[in-house]
């Protein structure tokens, strides 16, 4: 073989053995593509809610209307401390004023018996640890008198709660004796319950 065949014979062999040695340790073009494009089109992390607290009594006053049998109650509350000092360590009272109205009215009279507060505070992982209930249990033969125009009113006051509270909701029962007849001297006993939330200021 001449001597210049042989010359460019092992000058291929070379640049064909450069061009393998640089396809094995060389790195792809769209080798690093996959990371930034899974990062790019990724799920984008959620952001963040804040969920919004119920205040029945956020202006200061609210009126419900609920029913015990034949007599429908009018509940007014309010409460003589600010809002914004409802705080989880504050004393909170909670004052209302109840007063009945009969559907078949004879002139029977209406009395509340007995009203209790179960008080449940709520956090932001749950329910916590509340107060005691709060109980007013006429010792009246048959009760106080609420029948409109009259009216009971009382103000319980709520202890310091738990300092991760976020709301209180107040469970109020009424229990009432309405007169059979308006010479009557037996009576019909009937329960109303009503609820209130309260959101504990930060």
């Amino acid at each position: 073989m001449p001597t210049s065949t042989r010359t460019r014979l092992a000058t291929l062999t070379v640049a064909a053995g450069l061009m393998v040695s640089l396809s094995a340790c060389g790195t792809a073009p769209w080798a690093g593509l996959s990371t930034d494009a899974a990062t790019a089109g990724g799920t984008p992390t959620p952001k963040a809610t804040i969920a919004a607290i119920t205040n029945d009594l956020a202006t200061g006053s609210a009126q419900h209307t609920i029913t015990a049998g034949d007599a429908g109650l009018t509940v007014d509350y309010s409460s003589a401390l600010n809002m914004g000092e409802w705080t989880a360590g504050a004393n909170k009272p909670i004052s209302f004023t109840v007063s009945a109205a009969l559907g078949t009215d004879d002139g029977q009279a209406v009395y509340l018996s007995k009203v209790s507060v179960i008080p449940g505070v709520t956090g932001p992982d749950g329910a916590l640890e509340a107060p005691a209930p709060l109980i007013d249990e006429s010792g009246l033969a048959n009760g106080y008198f609420m029948k409109a125009p009259y009216s009971y009113g009382q103000t319980f006051v709520l202890p310091a709660v738990d300092s991760n509270a976020t709301s209180i909701t107040l469970s109020f029962t009424y229990e009432l004796l309405i007169q059979t007849t308006p010479t009557s001297s037996t009576f019909a006993k009937q329960t109303a319950s009503d609820q209130l939330t309260i959101a504990i200021a930060p």
